[in-house]
C-alpha cells in the first residue's frame, strides 16, 4: 500500500449538485430555489430569529433587570466534603478543584460548617464562618485565609 494507491470507501464520496446547468440536469433553471420571492434571490440570509415577519420572540419577551459585569463568583464549600482529603493535608484551591468541588470561575471561596469533620487539615481559603473555623481547629486542623486577587 502507498500514497497514490489510497482511495476513500465506495460510497463515502458523491459527486457535487451542479445547479443552474440546463433543463436535462433536473436542477437548471430556478436550481431548485422555487419561484420568486426573498428566498431565491441571490445573497440572500435571513436574519437570527427571523420568523416570517411575526414579531420574533426575542423582542415579544419582556425585559427586566440587568447583568452586573463585575460580579463576583463566591464558592461554598462544606466542612463535610473536606473529609474526602487524607490526615494533615494541605488544601487550597488547586486541591479542591482536583477533588470537584471547584468548577468553572470562583473569585473567592467561603468554608461554611455544614457536617463534622474529623481530620487535621491545613485549609486556604478566603473566608470561614466563625462555626467552620471552630469544627477545623477543634480537629487539630489550621484555617488560613488567603487574599482575593482583585482587578482594577
Amino acid at each position: 500500500m502507498e500514497l497514490s494507491n489510497l482511495k476513500p470507501k465506495k460510497g463515502a464520496r458523491h459527486a457535487k449538485k451542479r445547479v443552474g446547468r440546463g433543463p436535462g440536469s433536473g436542477h437548471g433553471k430556478t436550481s431548485g430555489r422555487g419561484e420568486k420571492g426573498q428566498k431565491s434571490r441571490s445573497g440572500f440570509s435571513r436574519m437570527r430569529g427571523f420568523e416570517g415577519g411575526q414579531m420574533p420572540l426575542h423582542r415579544r419577551l419582556p425585559k427586566r433587570g440587568f447583568t452586573n459585569i463585575f460580579k463576583k463568583e463566591n464558592v461554598i464549600v462544606k466542612v463535610s466534603d473536606l473529609e474526602r482529603f487524607d490526615n494533615g493535608a494541605t488544601v487550597d484551591e488547586a486541591a479542591l478543584r482536583s477533588a470537584g468541588l471547584i468548577r468553572g470561575r470562583a473569585d473567592s471561596i467561603k468554608i461554611l460548617s455544614d457536617g463534622k469533620l474529623t481530620k487535621k487539615l491545613t485549609v486556604h481559603a478566603n473566608k470561614f464562618s466563625d462555626a467552620a473555623r471552630k469544627q477545623i481547629e477543634s480537629a487539630g486542623g489550621t484555617c488560613q485565609e488567603t487574599k482575593q486577587e482583585t482587578q482594577e
